[in-house]
């Protein structure tokens, strides 16, 4: 996959995560998304080192999604332990 391959799928996983633990995040939308494409990215090197299981190089697998999104959502968690909830 392609790097614009890796930021759509990270513009997605952002929002899936974002729909899988809702509430305000201290950065908004775009910093959200941006967490999501980082998030994939983080997805896919533990993926690949951790878990001993290469990205695929085709935009469908299921793995290279789950990766993403899990990813995605342990950023976002990160980022909501570090920054707080501050836009109340």
């Amino acid at each position: 996959m392609g790097i614009v391959s890796w930021i759509i799928l990270g513009l997605v996983a952002g929002a899936i995560a974002k729909l899988l633990l809702p509430g305000r995040d201290p950065g908004g939308f775009i910093i959200t998304t941006l967490i999501g494409v980082a998030g994939s990215f983080v997805g896919g090197w533990l993926s690949a080192t951790v878990l001993h299981r290469p990205v695929a190089k085709h935009f469908f697998d299921l793995a290279t999604w789950g990766s993403a999104i899990v990813g995605a959502l342990v950023l976002l968690i990160a980022y909501r332990l570090l920054f707080g909830n501050s836009r109340d």
